[in-house]
């Protein structure tokens, strides 16, 4: 399988130490050159979905990715990535790919300060998620698989060939969130 990690901010190299470690071909994507040759999924990291959208945006990948992921191109999505997926984002803020019927609260848990570790149950696993000023799903559509949640806040969520997390699963020794995605 040949998994693309969009790596123009955010925790990437994480993500591609991970799915090498899992046996996967990776490659970054930081320019439409990258994304010339077939692939099977696509991942999308944790970092700042403010810059990563004026970055896809400048980099010419928004069109691109964004055909792809309407396709039906497998993808991870992993804090900023699920704001990038959500259809709606609390506040008013424009959309990125729009493609996860989704409603998302940016930096939900607060500053960096309010970063935090625990154990939740996703899907029928208890594993552990590392929070950094993350966010949260705040509705979900009917075609939508809530997958964890933690303090009553949904935190993992499944639609179609898509997952995304508040969490950052590349950063444990757990994968899986990892054998999820790669089972699509």
């Amino acid at each position: 399988m040949r998994t693309g990690v969009l790596s123009l901010q955010g925790a990437f190299a994480e993500h591609i130490r991970k799915l090498r470690d899992l046996g996967n071909d990776v490659f970054e994507i930081r320019s439409q050159k990258d994304i010339e040759k077939p692939f099977d999924a696509l991942v999308l990291p944790g970092g700042e979905s403010t810059a990563m959208k004026k970055l896809l945006d400048a980099t010419g990948l928004l069109n691109p990715l964004k055909q792809l992921i309407s396709e039906g191109i497998p993808v991870l999505a992993t804090c900023a990535g699920l704001i990038l997926l959500a259809k709606n984002i609390e506040g008013g803020e424009e959309s990125c790919f729009a493609s996860m019927d989704i409603e998302v609260k940016r930096n939900a848990y607060g500053r960096q300060l309010g970063s935090f570790r625990c154990k939740e149950h996703f899907n029928g696993e208890v594993i552990e998620m590392p929070f950094i000023r993350a966010p949260y799903v705040t509705k979900v559509g009917k075609d939508t698989e809530i997958l964890s949640v933690h303090d009553d806040k949904i935190v993992a969520v499944k639609q179609g060939r898509q997952i995304a997390v508040s969490f950052h699963p590349e950063l444990t020794d757990d994968t899986a969130v990892y054998d999820m995605f790669l089972k699509i």
